[in-house]
């Protein structure tokens, strides 16, 4: 009677172990993607190629069905990486999703000001 308690148990702490890897997988593919659309004359398409080659790198047993999205407006990236945890518990499915956004990078010419 302990025995399958015991089992849900041990299960239930390697589900959560891998939600939790599967998330930080997650957030460094969007951190990098963020960082590498918010250079000057990149762009969201890099940023998404980049999320996408770090999860085949790292995240490809961990992550299951990555999706990537990239925005970039004038002043802003957004990068969204989104999957489900690998699952030890069947029909046990967690989502994962990350976001980052950063500031993109533009180089402007600063009129230092005169003090008295």
């Amino acid at each position: 009677m302990i025995a399958p308690l015991l089992f849900f148990m041990v299960f239930g702490i390697v589900q959560f172990a891998l939600f939790e890897h599967a998330a930080h997988i997650a957030e460094t593919a969007a951190a990098q993607g963020v960082a590498t659309a918010r250079l000057q004359g990149s762009s969201a398409a890099a940023g998404q190629a980049e999320s996408e080659q770090v999860l085949g790198q790292i995240g490809q047993a961990v992550l299951v069905h990555p999706q990537v999205t990239a925005t970039r407006s004038p002043t802003t990236v957004t990068v969204v990486v989104s999957g489900h945890a690998e699952g030890v518990v069947p029909f046990l499915s967690l989502p994962v999703t990350a976001t980052m956004s950063g500031p993109v990078e533009r180089f402007t010419t600063g009129v230092a000001s005169a003090g008295p």
